[in-house]
């Protein structure tokens, strides 16, 4: 075990490391967001990683969803990710549902994670997370991806609630965007379940300005 982890042991210890394997996460979406997650934390130590998707895999997907092959197009994607993540640690166990949340959390009862990841494109489903966040007293990391602009938050006290979701009509997205919003959401993640000091309920809005520099603008959540 110390010698496959033995690089990100160097990083915080091999105590922090013992701590991730007591963790347990959910990982709402297995699209682009969470294809990128999954990779992003599926082979750091944790005992058990559960992926919640109904959908399947489409031709268009492929391009920005890094879990997926030419092969996988009609394929459940919550058990594809599962798969590929398994393969790349025996240390982990990989746990696929292939339901809507709402299925999903009518089914596990009264089953506790350490965090969960949204990796969804829809207000709906979010707002399910969050009630679901606040009944369980579990932080989420809500991650959005559109263009290129990306939004973050480690939700624990305020409510997404807050968030104006009228519908609109999704902008295009390209894979690097997508990567990189879902690496901002798993360090934030990571740093929590490493016991480490992280910022709460704070929205962080990444983008480039009309000048094309990359800039990262926060902002305080309403308790």
């Amino acid at each position: 075990m110390e010698n496959y982890f033995r690089r990100q042991i160097e990083l915080w210890g091999l105590e922090k490391q013992k701590l991730l394997a007591e963790k347990e996460i959910l990982i709402v979406g297995a699209g682009g967001l969470g294809s990128s997650l999954a990779f992003a934390l599926g082979s750091i130590g944790l005992r058990k990683i559960t992926i919640v998707d109904f959908d399947e895999v489409a031709i268009h997907n492929i391009h920005r969803q890094i879990a997926f092959k030419l092969e996988h197009e009609g394929k459940k994607k919550a058990d594809i990710v599962r798969d590929t993540i398994q393969a790349r640690s025996n240390w982990t166990e990989i746990e696929s549902y292939t339901y809507k949340f709402e299925t999903f959390l009518e089914t596990i009862q009264n089953r506790k994670f350490d965090i969960v990841f949204d990796a969804t494109d829809n207000f709906e489903t979010r707002k399910e997370i969050d009630s679901y966040s606040k009944q369980t007293n579990t932080p989420w990391v809500y991650g959005s991806v559109e263009e290129f602009y990306g939004q973050v938050c480690l939700f624990e006290k305020s409510s997404f609630q807050s968030f104006q979701t009228a519908k609109h009509k999704p902008g295009g997205v390209a894979t690097p965007i997508v990567m990189m919003v879902a690496s901002f959401q798993a360090n934030l993640g990571l740093k929590y379940l490493l016991g480490d000091e992280v910022e709460r309920d704070i929205l962080y809005l990444l983008s480039f300005d009309s000048s094309g520099k990359f800039q990262i603008q926060h902002f305080k959540m309403p308790i």
